[in-house]
């Protein structure tokens, strides 16, 4: 009898590639050659007879077929995760706090939560959406929240800190910086240039702010948005160009072109707040656990 069923190294390759959008950027998530990456894909397509990505210039991206597997993949790593936890006496059992950055991968957050949450079902969990400069000045609030993740800028070798940011805290994920506005306005704005901001208390707005004042760039605030999500609504109305995370781009919002008169952006990096003296035994199982769905 021929074996039935899939590798589940395999799966996890497939998710982390599906998810970073290359070959070469899922590579470098799992640790492994892209050669390696690519024989792994291989075998999962020959394995499921017929394609799974659709192979571009650009990137890949999951066929109709590789779509319905990437949800099945999901679920069998978080039971495999989940049985393995349990196993070893690392079940999560209790409730939890969490405040999270809108920064990171709001088009994928949801989901991966989700996914915590399907490995974790005795646990029950609270999340908070907060301003990154927020959660660092509150890691030593602990009535605030368990587990922290918040934003900050990479500039050249300074790391944008806040208090309580120690150099403890975990970088889960780096991402590029780009200028962005709507996918139909014209490819070069005219100049003042229409700004769509946050409020002041945002460390990257403020960054962005002053970045323009020291490159003399013209500059116009058109529009203030209370949040990520209030902001891609205000780049996708075609109200003005801002600055986000590559995970924050989606459906309507593209990046600037680089010969638009606009100065270049650092990085930004996720870091996932250090354990408090003390903290629980759930907490720091939570977090390490949060490390790999993070990253």
């Amino acid at each position: 009898m021929s074996q039935r069923g899939f590798d589940l190294a395999q799966l996890r390759t497939f998710v982390v590639v599906a998810e970073s959008g290359s070959v070469s950027a899922g590579a470098e998530r799992v640790f492994l050659s892209q050669s390696s990456v690519s024989e792994q894909l291989k075998k999962l397509e020959e394995r499921a007879g017929q394609p799974l990505f659709v192979r571009g210039r650009q990137g890949v991206s999951p066929t109709p077929a590789g779509e319905r597997l990437l949800e099945h993949a999901r679920g069998i790593i978080a039971m495999s995760e989940a049985a393995f936890d349990d196993l070893q006496g690392r079940s999560l059992d209790g409730e939890l706090r969490i405040a999270i950055t809108d920064y990171y991968r709001p088009h994928d957050i949801a989901r991966i939560l989700k996914t915590f949450s399907d490995q974790h079902p005795r646990l029950k969990l609270h999340v908070t959406v907060l301003p990154s400069s927020v959660i660092d000045s509150g890691a030593d609030d602990h009535a605030s929240f368990d587990i922290g993740l918040s934003a900050r800028l990479v500039t050249g070798q300074t790391r944008a800190r806040g208090v309580g940011a120690g150099a403890a805290s975990i970088v889960v994920r780096r991402e590029k910086l780009l200028w962005a506005r709507c996918a139909d306005a014209a490819p070069r704005p005219a100049e003042p240039f229409q700004l769509v901001l946050l409020p002041s208390t945002c460390q990257l707005q403020r960054f962005v702010v002053k970045l323009l004042d020291e490159h003399k760039v013209a500059y116009v605030i058109s529009h203030s948005a209370s949040g990520v999500a209030g902001l891609q609504l205000a780049l996708k109305a075609g109200l003005g160009i801002s600055c986000l995370n590559e995970s924050s781009l989606g459906d309507g919002v593209v990046a600037c072109a680089a010969n638009i008169g606009l100065p270049s952006l650092p990085a930004i990096e996720f870091h996932l707040l250090p354990g408090r003296p003390g903290e629980s035994e759930l907490v720091s199982n939570a977090r390490e656990a949060l490390v790999r769905l993070f990253a």
